[in-house]
């Protein structure tokens, strides 16, 4: 009988994580990445395709007549076209909550680095400004706490509310905008968009991209924020229109950002994040919310369990 055959098309993303559980379950064959003519010659004869952002459309499928499930190495499957899936007889699953706590970690990572200015801390020090002073403290750049400001999330999922009752536990008050409308959570208050605007100190973004988020957040929106509150983004990017957010900051509309995610991965060299008057109110990591070493493993464990279960 011949063994199932798995490929794992843009497993670089996965690092070193462990994927031995995955292996075991067939011929497994793993590819660091694969361009779209790539792809589709590599699942010419897979019974199981594993991808992170691959795109499955109608050519992918034409060129895999023996594919049986496609396993998302993420939560989003945005770049499936699952309808089209669905018509073939192919079964998509993702793996959702492998990330939560690396996601809310990466966010207060980013909250706590912006309301702290870490980054200008290190800097003094670093540059010797420090030592040539007189006293023991940076006296020109007081930061404010966090207690008793309000944190504004946008979608209150898992991660959402792994994020508040962190916040709690600085003291801080929680209020959130549901992008689906649905306001399912009742442990905070449920406001809209404008009220989590305008009352915000800290806003963070953990919310799906879809036809209710997409530029979500745009000039207009930033210019209804405190000129001290911050932006905090590990959703996904073009939540918040990502021009829009440059201008706010070079024109000192607000005090701050912290981004994780955007339009295209990687960004250009041009873009304009990269290109900000004032760089050290823009903070900027790439796309690592995600990538803790227990939350590859997660997924890795969770997807071979995905191809255990079947279509």
């Amino acid at each position: 009988m011949r063994a199932m055959k798995i490929v794992f098309l843009d497993a670089a993303t996965m690092g070193d994580a462990d994927m031995s559980a995955i292996a075991a379950q067939g011929e497994f064959v793993c590819y660091p990445s694969s361009t779209p003519e790539q792809a589709r010659e590599r699942v010419a004869d897979a019974d199981v395709a594993l991808l992170n952002k691959i795109i499955v459309n109608k050519e992918f499928l034409d060129a895999a007549p023996k594919l049986k499930l496609i396993c998302e190495a993420g939560t989003g499957i945005n770049n499936i076209n699952v309808d089209l899936c669905r018509e073939r007889g192919v079964a998509v699953r993702n793996v959702a909550a492998y990330s939560t706590d690396s996601v809310a970690q990466t966010a207060w990572m980013h909250i706590l680095n912006l309301a702290g200015t870490a980054f200008h801390y290190d800097e003094y020090i670093r540059s010797g400004e420090y030592s040539a002073g007189s006293i023991h403290v940076d006296a020109g750049h007081p930061f404010t706490e966090l207690a008793g400001k309000t944190l504004g999330i946008v979608g209150m999922g898992a991660i959402g509310k792994k994020v508040a009752s962190i916040a709690c536990a600085f003291g801080m008050k929680v209020i959130y905008y549901s992008t689906s409308g649905t306001s399912h959570c009742k442990e905070y208050p449920s406001v809209s968009l404008d009220e989590l605007l305008r009352s915000s100190d800290v806003i963070s973004i953990h919310a799906p991209y879809n036809e209710h988020t997409a530029g979500l957040i745009n000039y207009e929106g930033m210019c209804k924020m405190k000129p001290t509150a911050f932006l905090v983004n590990t959703g996904r990017g073009g939540i918040a229109v990502e021009a829009d957010l440059v201008k706010a900051i070079d024109e000192q509309i607000i005090a701050g950002a912290g981004i994780d995610v955007y339009v295209r991965e990687p960004l250009t060299a041009d873009h304009p994040y990269l290109h900000c008057k004032y760089p050290q109110r823009l903070l900027l990591t790439p796309h690592i919310a995600w990538y803790s070493i227990e939350a590859r493993q997660r997924l890795a464990l969770a997807m071979a369990d995905n191809i255990r279960k079947g279509w």
